[in-house]
């Protein structure tokens, strides 16, 4: 057997390139998946990643037929695609009042309908070969809710509802279907908020802290393992206390 195959969508961004890595350094060819018109943001990342695995490959995750090349591209070339992280995210905060539709569709196009968007392109040969690991980057705030994110929160625990009724749509197949959902993660998103902010953030965090981008990659390698076939459906918290559920 060759090599896993892994997709990474949102590839180039802070979090996905640590998961990019991360899943390279265990052993995978990863693709990581983004828009081309960052070109500053894509030449960095191709610094960031020398001598690693990777490689890169453009798509607008928020379109179907767009998706549907992406998969059938990587298929014929590399024989497979073991391994899909649904990781593209973007926000558009506003209170409800406040939001316009634009803003609405754009939040739910991209972290929720790419989901869709990929793994409906994905399944047929992921079940044809017997094996497939999905991990969709949901968000503490698709559990809690969060002000000003009615379009978010809604996005995030969609993909969950999304993650377990694939999961039981796979499960004889050899195909595990899982969320994580991250809490505060330390990227240059959090990064420009105020430090008053930030500090009464991780101030309400029972780990003290804010987490780091290798936590959610490790969590991402742990379920994309060969290894990881019996667990399914799950949706699995990395935020430090945060928010503790069963």
């Amino acid at each position: 057997m060759g090599k896993r195959i892994a997709v990474v969508t949102g590839g180039i961004g802070g979090l996905g390139t640590e998961i990019c890595k991360a899943l390279a350094q265990a052993g995978r060819t990863v693709i990581a998946v983004d828009l081309d018109s960052r070109a500053e943001r894509l030449a960095a990342f191709a610094q960031e990643v020398q001598g690693l695995d990777i490689h890169f490959a453009a798509a607008n995750v928020a379109d179907y037929e767009s998706c549907g090349e992406l998969v059938r591209g990587i298929e014929k070339e590399r024989g497979s695609l073991d391994i899909l992280v649904n990781n593209a995210g973007i926000t558009r905060d506003a209170t409800l009042r406040k939001m316009d539709r634009a803003q609405w569709d754009a939040v739910l196009d991209v972290n929720l309908g790419s989901a869709f968007n990929l793994c409906g392109h994905a399944m047929a040969g992921m079940q044809a070969r017997g094996f497939g690991r999905v991990v969709n980057i949901s968000s503490v705030s698709g559990q809690t809710g969060n002000f000003g994110q009615t379009n978010y929160a809604a996005a995030k625990a969609g993909l969950h509802g999304f993650t377990m009724s694939l999961a039981r749509e796979t499960a004889t197949k050899g195909i595990t279907v899982n969320s994580i959902s991250p809490g505060y993660i330390e990227t240059a998103m959090t990064g420009a908020m105020p430090a008053e902010v930030l500090a009464r953030i991780s101030g309400s965090i029972p780990a003290g802290r804010m987490g780091q981008p290798a936590d959610i990659a490790r969590t991402v390698t742990f379920l994309s393992d060969d290894a990881a076939g019996y667990i399914t459906g799950a949706n699995v918290p990395v935020n430090g206390g945060l928010f503790m559920s069963f």
